[in-house]
């Protein structure tokens, strides 16, 4: 019997590896495998067209020490995620707020607010953007109708980058729609009774609302600062894939394919990559540890 028990066990391991075999092999050949080969190159300098040549930490030490180029897309970057995380995410929240009221067609609503984010990472839209905002595009004529003389907002370096973010911000769509879900699982009856004891909107907002959709601010802003941390589309195109103007749209995405792809240094565009990920990690650390301090849950306790 007890061998019977062991042979089957064993066959029940046997095919539930097989099962998992595709998956195995894709994350050992396609992820796994990938990475450490990125991680070994890191350590070279290696041009695509020669063998790799060791050189140790000599790609992390020129990062930060003698090329300012570097600092200038961590500056860029991390402007643009200070500013398009939180404007995107307070956008979205709005709108799920007034999708949340129960209007006739809420279904249509809910897909046209969504199209931008299937649209706005395509180069298409990217390109119409930067039609859009340039010096004769459609957002100066309009203000030209009303006697506003504005500037070439993609060609000015106070601007361009903002511009950027509010394409970023124009995809809402995904955060609006998780933010709308979370909503619909707000008990009506709470709101009720704060308003029966006095409470006015603002303050039903505040005590109640935010605190119950916490975790879901906590998941939307973990997921659009990973992905802004990596945004690379928006930039390459309206900068025309220099960063400009005067490397004001540099982002590291941004910089990081320059290196590799127009310079060929791909040890050093590995070494930069290994360190997104370092500063993504970090940064995603920080919002896991502060989450103890505002993130609440059904059952009263915290994160």
């Amino acid at each position: 019997m007890a061998a019977r028990g062991v042979k089957r066990r064993y066959g029940h391991n046997r095919a539930a590896l097989l099962f998992l075999a595709p998956w195995l092999i894709g994350l050992l050949l396609l992820t796994l495998g990938p990475m450490a080969a990125s991680l070994y190159i890191s350590f070279t300098d290696y041009s695509i067209l020669t063998a790799p040549v060791w050189v140790g930490l000599s790609n992390y030490i020129t990062m930060f020490t003698s090329d300012p180029l570097f600092i200038q897309s961590l500056k860029v970057t991390f402007t643009y995620v200070a500013v398009s995380v939180p404007v995107k995410l307070i956008f979205a929240l709005l709108v799920a707020l007034l999708l949340n009221k129960g209007i006739r067609g809420l279904g249509i609503y809910r897909t046209v607010y969504y199209i931008p984010t299937l649209l706005g990472g395509s180069v298409a839209i990217a390109m119409l953007w930067r039609k859009m905002l340039g010096g004769d595009g459609l957002l100066n004529g309009l203000l030209a109708m009303i006697g506003i003389q504005a500037p070439d907002w993609v060609a000015n370096p106070k601007y361009a980058l903002y511009s950027i973010v509010l394409l970023s911000v124009w995809q809402f769509g995904s955060s609006m729609i998780i933010f709308l879900a979370g909503l619909k699982q707000i008990p009506p009856e709470y709101d009720e009774a704060s308003a029966v004891d006095g409470a006015g909107p603002v303050r039903r907002f505040f005590s109640i609302t935010l605190p119950i959709l916490s975790p879901v601010i906590f998941f939307n802003l973990v997921m659009q600062l990973i992905t802004s941390f990596q945004s690379f589309t928006q930039a390459f195109v309206v900068s025309n894939g220099s960063g400009g103007p005067v490397n004001s749209t540099l982002m590291y995405s941004l910089y990081l394919y320059k290196k590799g792809f127009s310079f060929y240094q791909m040890g050093y565009a590995s070494a930069m990559a290994w360190i997104l990920v370092l500063l993504i990690g970090v940064f995603t650390l920080l919002v896991f540890r502060s989450s103890k301090l505002w993130v609440h849950y059904e059952d009263g306790g915290k994160s």
